[in-house]
């Protein structure tokens, strides 16, 4: 009876972990390879598997198999992950999951040829409709203590919008004399192109293998957006887009893509085919891209590795430039329009200000209408830029096309994290910048898995980050991180 407890909670969720990694390849296929006419059906299609997947996770049989599964010994993690799930899934409606993905499917289009053609009127009825839908959604929580608190713990569990504000102040109150004190020094200059595409797919994929990457589990495309999927540990896909003017964008995006490939490879093959083999969070999900691109990959120890063969791809443009050059120009600090080419010390201000106006959105403060003008006169107080175009601005990230309300913060917090890790890691791996100077970055990724990957979500990021630094999430340790790199490289 041990065993067939246990059995039948896996095969639940062997089912229910089939249809997320089927939706997940849908998703992956619009965004890379399906004809702009096929949103319609993909969106459809979509829909339906997410429904199918959330009417699984809150079929009340599934609190009978989890207990069950309990006293005969399941895993307690796993226990307790499923049934956060299900207590989820069973607040909110299946037709409203399914209508979410319905109208995120439409979007997708509609988002691509609104920024091609900067005009934010275009999108605004979809993105009105995600607003009803997510106060629909947050609805189904009446107990949280703000409405975004339901919209943000669908990707950080736990977060609550009161705890988020005082760390992005705290955060915001050590960035503003940072940027404040190397705008008044001089400009590093830029990384001067051509970087043929080709070269530049060379490089980074030659250093996302010696990170991770494996050439027969992982697949790497182009899209407007990049991200990662993953349909288990032995089929990761990644996504960029170069520019033939800028190294860094594609390069740093492959680093950035495979610091998630690797999280999602790193789980413990115990929890293949379970709905929790996965990130335990999109914070921590993003502490591991943040620590890879820019912690291992701005770094001096990296370019003294890799500078040299970098400079036999493009040995033009990197002609003359020593280990010091290149790292003042691929760690300037400059305010700038776009959040995924933003430098690290003004990264969270760009993050900060969509966490502002999506809480604003959601305490009525604010309508959809009214998004650009918020935005341009944010993007000014911040970080002291004008917005030419809507393309430029408040269309220029893809997660409002989907719905995804509540997604920005974890990008500010998952960039906390990685300076905690970041921290632990130097305690643990004395020698770690000796080691990644000499090309050994399994070093590190090993650490990883064993402190945060294998777990999958078994384990909450609160946990994790207790085991590995004692303590709670802290934006002190990125402060620092901060001010000593930046401090270094500007002479402040």
């Amino acid at each position: 009876m041990t065993d067939a407890a246990i059995a039948a909670l896996r095969t639940h969720l062997a089912e229910t972990a089939d249809l997320h990694h089927a939706a997940m390849l849908l998703g992956w296929d619009q965004q890379t390879h399906m004809p702009p006419r096929g949103a319609q059906s993909r969106g459809q299609a979509g829909g339906t598997l997410e429904r199918l997947a959330h009417d699984r996770t809150a079929d009340p049989a599934l609190a009978g198999l989890l207990d069950a599964a309990a006293a005969a010994g399941e895993d307690a993690g796993l226990v307790r992950a499923v049934r956060e799930d299900h207590e989820r899934a069973a607040r909110v409606p299946g037709t409203l999951v399914g209508e979410m993905a319905e109208v995120a499917a439409e979007a997708q289009g509609v988002w691509e040829a609104a920024r091609a053609a900067s005009d934010f009127s275009a999108f605004a009825p979809l993105l009105e409709r995600h607003v009803a839908l997510c106060r629909q959604y947050a609805a189904c929580f009446p107990e949280v203590e703000h409405p975004y608190d339901a919209l943000m713990q669908r990707f950080e569990p736990g977060a609550t919008t009161s705890a988020v504000r005082a760390a992005f102040s705290e955060l915001r109150e050590g960035l503003v004399p940072l940027i404040a004190a190397i705008a008044a020094k001089p400009d590093p200059g830029d990384l001067v192109g051509p970087f043929p595409v080709g070269d530049q797919r060379t490089l980074a994929l030659e250093i996302a293998r010696t990170m991770g990457y494996d050439d027969d589990a992982w697949r790497i495309d182009e899209a407007a957006h990049p991200f990662m999927a993953n349909m288990g540990r032995q089929d990761v896909r990644i996504t960029t887009k170069e520019d033939e003017s800028a190294l860094a964008i594609g390069l740093f995006g492959v680093l950035h893509e495979t610091g998630h490939g690797l999280y999602e490879a790193g789980i413990d093959a115990r929890w293949d085919r379970t709905t929790v083999g996965t990130g335990t969070s999109l914070g921590v999900h993003e502490s591991q891209s943040r620590l890879w691109e820019n912690m291992v990959g701005r770094s001096r120890a990296q370019w003294s590795r890799w500078l040299p063969r970098a400079k036999e791809l493009f040995p033009v443009p990197l002609e003359g430039l020593e280990v010091d050059d290149v790292l003042r120009r691929i760690n300037a600090v400059r305010p700038s329009l776009i959040r995924v080419d933003a430098d690290e010390a003004t990264y969270c201000l760009h993050v900060l200000l969509r966490f502002e106006l999506e809480v604003a959105l959601f305490e009525g403060e604010l309508q959809v209408a009214d998004l650009p003008a918020a935005w341009n006169a944010r993007m000014q107080e911040y970080l002291g830029v004008d917005v030419p175009s809507d393309a430029d601005g408040v269309l220029q990230d893809v997660h409002w096309a989907h719905g995804v309300f509540g997604y920005f913060p974890t990008y500010a917090l998952g960039t906390m994290i990685a300076a905690q890790l970041w921290e632990a890691a130097h305690v643990a791996i004395p020698d770690l910048e000796t080691r990644i100077a000499d090309g050994d970055l399994a070093t590190l990724r090993e650490w990883l898995r064993e402190h945060v990957h294998q777990y999958g979500r078994t384990r909450t990021g609160d946990e994790i980050l207790q085991d590995v630094t004692g303590g709670g999430l802290d934006p002190a340790p990125l402060l620092r991180y901060l001010n000593d790199k930046y401090g270094a490289l500007y002479d402040l």
